[in-house]
């Protein structure tokens, strides 16, 4: 594949194209990617059995496929497939019937006798051509209307089964790449069912008047129906190859496209500005974008030509048939086998039926094309089912009083080590529990399985209930388990809807309580400035929006705190809530967590910040995985070469101050009132 690369961010050169055509691989592939962006024919292979299928086995598919889509239309709307229905073999009826008044008009001009009395005669034949050249309308005007009404209920119904099945699947089957792989194919085919739908209306349109036409030529002659098929058999063949050929091209390169899709998002969002322009990320972007946009250039133009190639062979054999259908016709006529009236009739059904095949070969092979997409859809919904979270289970205890870990293992799919080894936890309602240690500790992990995230590969984890009796989070209901959990993530979701849905997002389908949501914002510090936006809480926390405003890291950080007190949920489970505050507003937010634990919440407390761990009831200190330590932070600061120990005192070395002359345990949050902290 020929390629074109950037010297210098702005010029090419033809020794670097060559060298790209040689290996595959592009220098922005090789440089922001790490190689090449495609995957490898023994992948497309082996994940994409319909693209080796025939014709015949196309014909055997298409069909259940379509009835899926016909289904699904008859399941949303049933008048208008019905409508679509019958007006779709209306027309093909009203087609045959035409053919037939045209033999009859024939038949009476090429009659023997004065010109205005063969006119005459075939006055009632030419009127029913008219009658049926207006009913023909009319049904295809009925057809547009039922079609528009029905096909963007059909595209929401399958769109809805498909990201209703994603958003069920267990986050440990998302991090597995062929199911990632998959529910990523299936994206593409959301909206294939309706361009079937819309495609099966114009092949049934077109079959329906086909038959009619078949009908008609058996009736004048058994020989011309044979010679019709013979031209479709070639253009059949050529629409298979065609569509498999382009299905098989974007299956290869549906990452190197999101790729492609990517560098070009990352020029427009907000957060990357800086980087764009002041360190000129841009123009690295940009050439990067030129450079890999024209390898699919490439890809497109050598389509482009097996595409030709292909027409020129199906359109050759089918001219061959056409020839040769006519040669038969004309062979008939000039042996007496046919009356020239019938043969004039024949010459008409032919060219109808020609042109009809053409526009069926296109969209069948278009139809087949989006049934290898609705197929990888399909294929996505059934992987999510096979991998989703369980429905039902037992309900947990109520009201829960404690959630703990034994002996928990949890190791990521594709990983060489486990991330959490042997971890025993407590997290008791009305207490602050805290988890530090480095980066990579496990930290987040063990959050994720206490949320009921994840499942742990080892161990149990139980929702303990007020008399000790317990549910093991293997056999809960997952849905009761998300109930009970509220999260706040430092890269929390940041939607692009208005401060209100940002706040009341996490409570399902429920009503939004306003009332709550600016009790929640009250508490969090947001408030005032949420209601000092130019459009209060409708303003869209967005730029880029006719209402869109953008708020800083630090308000963003308030914002998913006011969102967590909303959820009101018994256990919250808090990774690094203050990591863009200021010290005023680290302070008020420390302070928020710890009322939330006095009002009977579990606070489960991920940080760096060790000051902020000082006055937690528990701190259970993680080192590759495991618990090394824990207890109180006096327990902790009492081990001489404690992990716990060296690292606050790290901390605080930092200000200068040494660990012994800090606070006790309440210090900070008592001093919150004076605004000092460490």
């Amino acid at each position: 594949m020929t390629q074109a690369e950037p010297d210098n961010g702005t010029t090419t050169n033809p020794p670097k194209a060559a060298a790209t055509a040689t290996t595959g691989i592009s220098d922005a592939e090789r440089e922001l990617y790490g190689g090449r962006l495609r995957y490898d024919q023994s992948f497309v292979r082996h994940e994409g059995p319909l693209t080796r299928l025939g014709f015949g086995h196309m014909a055997a598919a298409l069909p259940r496929m379509v009835a899926m889509v016909l289904r699904t239309g008859w399941q949303t709307d049933r008048r208008a497939l019905a409508g679509v229905v019958a007006a779709q073999f209306g027309q093909g009826v009203t087609a045959a019937w035409g053919l037939v008044a045209v033999n009859s008009v024939l038949t009476e001009l090429f009659a023997d006798g004065p010109t205005r009395d063969k006119l005459r005669e075939a006055l009632p034949s030419l009127a029913v051509l008219a009658v049926t050249a207006v009913a023909t309308a009319m049904l295809s005007a009925w057809s547009t209307a039922m079609s528009g009404r029905l096909e963007p209920q059909v595209e929401r119904a399958v769109s809805a089964r498909y990201y209703t099945a994603v958003t069920q699947v267990e986050v440990e089957a998302t991090e597995r790449p062929e199911v990632q792989r998959a529910l990523e194919a299936g994206k593409f085919g959301t909206d294939s069912a309706r361009n079937m739908l819309r495609l099966s209306v114009g092949v049934g349109s077109v079959v329906i008047g086909m038959v009619a036409a078949a009908v008609v030529l058996t009736a004048l002659h058994w020989a011309l129906l044979p010679m019709l098929l013979a031209i479709a058999v070639p253009k059949g063949w050529g629409a298979v190859r065609s569509a498999r050929r382009e299905y098989l091209s974007r299956l290869t390169w549906v990452d190197h496209r999101r790729a492609i899709a990517s560098l070009l998002a990352c020029l427009t969002r907000p957060h990357a500005a800086g980087e764009i322009r002041v360190h000129a990320a841009g123009t690295k972007l940009l050439s990067s974008y030129t450079e890999m946009s024209r390898q699919t250039e490439a890809e497109q133009r050598r389509l482009a030509r097996a595409q030709a190639s292909t027409d020129l062979i199906a359109g050759g054999f089918a001219g061959l048939a056409s020839l040769a259908c006519y040669g038969v016709l004309w062979w008939l006529l000039a042996s007496g086998g046919l009356p020239l009236a019938v043969g004039g009739t024949a010459v008409i059904a032919i060219r109808t039926s020609t042109a009809r095949l053409t526009s069926l070969v296109q969209q069948v092979n278009r139809l087949y094309e989006e049934l290898l997409f609705l197929t990888d859809t399909e294929d996505a919904i059934r992987v999510a089912g096979q991998n989703a979270i369980p429905s039902s289970g037992t309900p947990l205890p109520v009201p829960v009083q404690e959630v703990r870990t034994e002996e928990v293992s949890f190791t990521y799919p594709g990983a060489d080590a486990p991330s959490l080894r042997a971890v025993s936890v407590r997290v008791p309602r009305g207490k602050v529990t805290a988890l530090v240690g480095a980066n990579g500790s496990g930290k987040t992990t063990l959050t994720k399985v206490l949320a009921g995230l994840l499942v742990p590969s080892e161990g149990n984890v139980w929702w303990v209930g007020e008399a000790g009796e317990r549910v093991a989070l293997r056999e809960a209901d997952r849905s009761h388990v998300f109930g009970a959990v509220g999260l706040l993530a430092q890269d929390f979701p940041r939607w692009e809807m208005t401060a209100a849905a940002n706040l009341a997002i996490g409570v399902g389908d429920r009503p939004r309580d306003m009332d709550r949501v600016r009790g929640s914002a009250r508490e969090a510090g947001v408030l005032d400035l949420i209601e000092g936006l130019p459009h209060g809480w409708d303003s869209i926390v967005f730029k880029g929006y006719e209402r869109g405003v953008q708020l800083s890291g630090g308000q963003w950080q308030k914002l998913g705190s006011a969102h967590t007190r909303y959820r009101q949920a018994p256990f919250l489970l808090v990774d690094e809530p203050t990591s863009a505050l200021d010290p005023h507003a680290e302070i008020a937010a420390f302070r928020g967590l710890w009322s939330l634990a006095e009002q009977g919440h579990a606070v489960v407390l991920v940080t760096h910040r060790l000051a902020a761990t000082m006055h937690a009831d528990h701190i259970y200190v993680l080192d590759r995985g495991r618990v090394v330590e824990d207890g109180t932070h006096d327990q902790l600061m009492a081990r001489p070469d404690g992990l716990y120990q060296g690292m606050f005192t790290a901390q605080a070395a930092q200000y200068g101050i040494a660990a012994a002359r800090l606070p006790g345990p309440r210090g900070i949050i008592q001093s919150a009132d004076h605004d000092t902290a460490i």
